[in-house]
């Protein structure tokens, strides 16, 4: 393996490629230490560390959750503190038109030159995006948004906001402009490296929250540090990674027969294939899409309770807060089976797949080509795609079982046996198979490739 590691040295594209990718997520870390001009930074955190342990927690935690699905870190007022989550939300608008509106489906079909035309029109978007959440977020700070608590009363000024918008803007398109060079030119997918980047740099202040206890009163057993405790998080640590590479790594096979051409003397075809379809089509997106929007019914409710003052919105205020117990859960795991289904009808077409194996003269067995293969393609699809949508929601939901069962903070639980695991692990695979396929147009064995 070390072998192979520095294999990936030696070859230039490869080398080029891979130190490209690293200076700019160290580009992107970076600019997290270059704060908003006007906040106080420590008044921010002190007023979040006391929402986190008091009774608003619900505010923290929405903001943490924020932070962990958009490469950002909303509790720190700086130039990237939007992350590129307003990239997201803008890509995912444009997505959903392109279904519904007709002249952006044209576009679609244009090929390259309309997806350049749609990523345009995704900019801009975001910066509109941008501007909006940014304006909200300073006026906010200044206004009283965390409980009442204004940090920079003095800076409570239309200069100012326009200045902390035009800063956290700038800060988005950077990210935005690197993730498309990571696509580019560097190696994976520039936009989930970025995701990973951030869950990866929040996790070591995760391990010592979750180790600092038994640091400092020792373990013992039958307590809240006991050594079983620790082994159960180990122990599900474990489950997730191992599961997490088998649902993501898991195919259905489907058998595909070509059709025999005779060309002079010589017989062409008639061999027998498959065509993979992934058990999670999806990948993390549904997790992200589903955290995103249930944001909303927090801050919704939260505003109809200090507004009409009625008991059944404080419930709903707190099921979607701090507690999430079994309303948020359910909740949860309908939005992760919705957009597991959505986006796999966005990203897999069984009538172009059918349509371009009648093309090559290939069929499956038993299923004549073209509707009867896409009908039996779909509804293929259709199964696996329940299968891999409850998988997700049992790896969303396990860090809500292990904060409640186990007393850990809801944050420590995703990183370690959640959807921050399920992330990194997912985007990790993706990397090493791009890197896999470098390596193999050059006859090199991939990474994860036995030694012969």
């Amino acid at each position: 393996m070390i072998e192979k590691l520095l294999l990936l040295f030696r070859i230039p594209e490869l080398r080029r490629k891979l130190i490209l990718t690293v200076i700019l997520l160290a580009v992107y870390r970076m600019g997290f230490w270059i704060p908003l001009p006007f906040v106080d930074q420590s008044a921010l955190q002190d007023r979040i560390a006391d929402m986190q342990d008091g009774s608003e927690s619900g505010f923290g935690q929405v903001m943490q959750i924020v932070a962990l699905f958009s490469a950002s870190r909303v509790g720190n007022a700086t130039i990237f503190g939007l992350g590129i989550m307003p990239y997201i939300s803008a890509s995912i608008i444009f997505q959903l038109l392109g279904q519904v509106y007709p002249p952006l489906e044209a576009l679609q079909k244009e090929g390259e030159a309309g997806r350049r035309k749609i990523n345009e029109y995704t900019r801009y978007a975001t910066v509109l995006i941008c501007l909006g959440q940014s304006f909200f977020w300073v006026k906010g700070l200044g206004g009283g948004m965390l409980g009442g608590s204004v940090l920079f009363d003095h800076y409570n000024h239309w200069y100012w906001w326009f200045v902390g918008s035009v800063w956290m803007t700038t800060g988005t398109m950077v990210l935005m402009w690197i993730g498309e060079q990571i696509d580019a030119y560097g190696l994976g997918n520039g936009i989930s490296l970025l995701i990973m980047a951030g869950i990866v740099a929040q996790m070591p202040a995760g391990g010592a929250q979750l180790f600092e206890p038994a640091l400092r009163n020792g373990v013992r057993i039958g307590t809240a540090t006991g050594i079983e405790r620790y082994l159960m998080l180990a122990a599900v640590f474990l489950f997730v990674v191992v599961w997490v590479v088998i649902i993501t790594q898991g195919q259905r096979r489907i058998p595909i027969q070509s059709a025999k051409h005779v060309r002079g003397r010589r017989t062409l075809g008639g061999q027998r294939q498959f065509l993979p379809l992934r058990l999670n089509q999806a990948g993390v997106m549904p997790i992200i899409f589903a955290s995103s929007l249930l944001m909303f019914p927090y801050m919704i409710f939260g505003w109809l309770d200090s507004n009409f003052d009625l008991r059944i919105f404080r419930i709903l205020h707190q099921a979607f807060g701090g507690s999430r117990g079994y309303v948020y859960s359910m909740a949860y795991i309908g939005l992760i089976y919705f957009f597991c289904y959505f986006w796999t009808a966005i990203t897999f077409n069984p009538k172009e797949i059918a349509a371009n194996l009648k093309d090559h003269g290939s069929f499956i067995p038993g299923y004549r080509p073209g509707v009867r293969t896409a009908n039996y393609l779909e509804s293929v699809m259709v199964r696996i795609t329940y299968v891999g949508a409850a998988f997700l929601s049992l790896i969303a939901v396990i860090p809500t079982l292990i904060a409640s069962a186990m007393g850990v903070n809801p944050l420590v639980a995703s990183f370690y046996g959640g959807t921050g695991l399920l992330i990194v692990v997912s985007v990790a695979l993706d990397l090493v198979q791009k890197i896999d396929s470098h390596l193999i147009t050059r006859n090199y064995a991939g990474l994860l490739d036995s030694e012969n």
